[in-house]
Formats: structure tokens, sequence, C-alpha cells
């Protein structure tokens, strides 16, 4: 969340924010108009618990009807006004989580993905002698993918991958793993089902909650690692020496893909259920630091899709098209030859405090000040749209797919071919 004192101080600023990112402006004279209401119940319940605690004091000296009298009248009005200074408080506390952070200057303004910029690409996309097959066609026919049985088992959005696939996807999983281990990062596994002060303290609520699966007990399914890496340290406070704090965590992630009706019903894209590995970032609060991590953690996803060989290009995303607590968002868009378009494959983002707030994650500078961290986040691969990617782009005429070098230690083979 946003300091009070800054949407008290720049309200216009976090309005235009709110509209940028296609959310209601209203909120924010909301929160100002309770904040102003809180303020002044604030001050009123100090003063009549300042007189009660007095009166108290003249009653240990000498008792009189009087001041009994007094007594009870301030405890009556703390009875009626303590209940609405809480009440004040919990909506006041409740509508600070609808205010959205405020974008980067050099995020574009849009209100969708038409306005979304690409930054640059990397390498040439694979020209074909003869006319190439999706990833659906070539994993059923390489029996690697099981399209109609999964749609059986779990209904629409779901699949099985098999055979050598199932050794690639966990490859890839590995490697990106191992990769981020070199450069540093604490490799974890995570809850996958986690309390709801995790998804409103990442920013995933209230904006999400559609999205997301509960279970019986009240719990939630996570869509990225993100949510349980970030939260991992909320409540705590950290010595300025301990930053940067650098995890990776490999899990599943669950999306309800609410809103997605009739978009990407053929193939891989936004299934319910995919893997993925995950970076995350905490640092000292210091706004040119995110610029560099921001960077690095994109050169790190880059690393292991130039090690794929597989076309991609960076986007910087605009406005109406990146999260309510992002500050600035890159995506990586891997090319997909069928499609003749690059498809988003991994999302880099960062928040300034504004995960650290909601969190209460904050450090002591070497000054002895208390302040909040800086979060970042990153894909590193997230499978199976990278193995859709390499599905298609390594086809050949005959229908094999050559596997990418640095997996064929994992499939053991140089060449899928179709089963007879």
């Amino acid at each position: 969340m946003l300091d009070i004192q800054f949407i008290r101080d720049h309200p216009k600023t976090v309005k235009k924010a709110a509209k940028d990112k296609q959310l209601n402006p209203k909120v924010v004279d909301e929160v100002l108009r309770l904040d102003d209401e809180r303020r002044k119940l604030i001050v009123e319940v100090e003063n009549l618990r300042q007189k009660r605690n007095d009166v108290s004091k003249e009653l240990a000296k000498k008792r009189s009807a009087g001041l009994q009298k007094q007594a009870i009248k301030v405890k009556k009005k703390l009875k009626d006004i303590e209940p609405q200074l809480r009440k004040t408080e919990e909506a006041f506390n409740d509508i600070m989580l609808q205010i959205p952070n405020i974008p980067h200057p050099d995020v574009p303004i849009g209100k969708d993905d038409s306005r979304n910029q690409v930054v640059r690409r990397w390498s040439t996309p694979p020209k074909f002698t003869f006319k190439p097959r999706d990833h659906v066609e070539l994993g059923e026919k390489l029996d690697l993918l099981d399209f109609e049985r999964g749609v059986k088992i779990a209904g629409s959005r779901s699949i099985f991958t098999k055979n050598e696939l199932v050794l690639m996807e966990y490859g890839l999983l590995d490697y990106a793993l191992r990769y981020m281990i070199k450069q540093g990062f604490t490799p974890m596994t995570v809850p996958w089902l986690v309390n709801d002060e995790a998804l409103y303290g990442t920013g995933f609520f209230p904006w999400g909650i559609d999205d997301h699966y509960v279970t019986q007990d009240g719990k939630k399914l996570i869509g990225t690692a993100e949510v349980s890496l970030t939260a991992y340290h909320a409540n705590e406070i950290f010595n300025e020496e301990d930053l940067p704090i650098k995890l990776v965590g490999i899990s599943p992630c669950f999306r309800r893909e609410v809103g997605s009706y009739g978009k990407d019903t053929r193939g891989i894209f936004r299934l319910h259920q995919f893997n993925k590995v995950e970076q995350v970032v905490l640092h000292n609060a210091d706004k040119e630091e995110s610029e560099r991590w921001h960077e690095r953690m994109l050169s790190y996803a880059e690393d292991v899709l130039r090690e794929l060989e597989l076309p991609y290009q960076v986007v910087l995303m605009c406005t109406g098209d990146m999260g309510a607590g992002q500050v600035k968002k890159f995506d990586i868009e891997t090319w997909y030859p069928t499609q003749k378009k690059y498809r988003e494959t991994h999302s880099d983002s960062y928040f300034y405090d504004f995960q650290a707030r909601r969190l209460n994650m904050r450090y002591r500078t070497h000054e002895g000040e208390t302040k909040f961290v800086y979060t970042l986040n990153n894909t590193v691969i997230a499978t199976p749209r990278v193995l859709g990617a390499i599905l298609e782009n390594y086809q050949q005429k005959d229908g094999s797919v050559v596997v990418p070098k640095i997996l064929r230690p994992y499939v053991g083979k140089d060449v899928l071919k179709p089963k007879r």
C-alpha cells in the first residue's frame, strides 16, 4: 500500500494512477474522507481517555459524588465512541488496500496491451520450408500431450503431459532452478495453500480474488510462488547488511482464468494449472537499486531463453496492462511460429515498498533508521508455455522435434520422433 501521508499530499497523482490502471479513482476520495474521520475520532478518544485518567486520579485522592458522576459520563462517552473508531479504522484499512501504486514515468499510458512497447528482440524466428504444425498437433503425434483425457478428468483448460515431454519439463525446471542458485539465490519449495494475509500482502487481493481457488477451510491456492516467497519474511525486521535477500521458488501455480472465456481455447495457454520457477528480491529503499535489479532479474530469464535458443521479445507494459501494485513491468514474449506472433512467457515487476508496507517487512539502516524494504519478482521459466514454444520452433519436416541442447541430458534423446 501507499503511505497515507503521500496520499494526503498527492491526491491528484494517486487518482491519476488509479485511472491510468483502469481502476476507480473515487477510492482516493473515500480514503481521505475516512482518514479525516479516523483522525478526528482518535483525538476525541485520546482526550476522553486522558480525562478518564485524570478523574480516576482525583477520585483516588478524594471521593465525591460530582467526580463519580463525571467518571460515569466519560466512561459512557468512551463506550459510544470507541466502537465508532474501530469501525472507521476497519473501513479505512480495507479501502487503503484498494489504492494502487504509482507507475514509473517511463510506463506508457494505455487501456490495454495495444499500448505496450517492444523494447528489444533477440534472434530471428525460424523459417520453415514446409507448413509448420502447431504444438497441439505435434504433441499428439509424438504422444507428448493428451488434451482429450485432460478435459475428461479435470474439465476445460486441463492437460496431461507424457513421455519425453515430462522429462523435458522437469529438466527445464531443474535447469532454471540450478541457474538461479549459481546467481546466489536461495532455492525453496513453497506452500501452495496460503492464507488471505499473504495474498493481500502481495497485492493479489482485493483485485484478483475471483481468480483464486478456495479450499473448504478458506485457504487459497497460489497463482505464483511470488506470493509465498514475498510473504516469507512478513512482519520481520532485517539489518541493512542482510540485504539484498534473493529467493527462488519452484511450485505449481493455479488460476481460475476468470474472464478468459473463449480466449486461447486451443493448446496450452491459459491452463488452470502449470509449473513455474520464480525469483524474488528484497533490497534496501533505493529506487535506482530497484531499476538495476529489475534489469538484472530480466537478464536471468533472458539467459535461460537464449540457452534454449528461442526467439523472444521484451515488452514494456502500459498502465492498463499491469498490476495494481506494480511500478514498472516487463514481459518476455516467446515466438510461436504457427501463430506468427510472440506470446507472453515471463513477467518482471517491481513495487518499491508497496508490498512491504502491506506485509510489514522492514530493515534497520546503518544509521539506525527503520525503513520498509523494496520488492521485485520475475519468472525464471514457466511450463508448459515454453514447452509449446520449443515444440513449434524445433520441429522438423517429418514431424519430429529436435531437443534443445541443454535439455538432452534430461531427455536422453537428441530428437523426438513420431510414434508408429
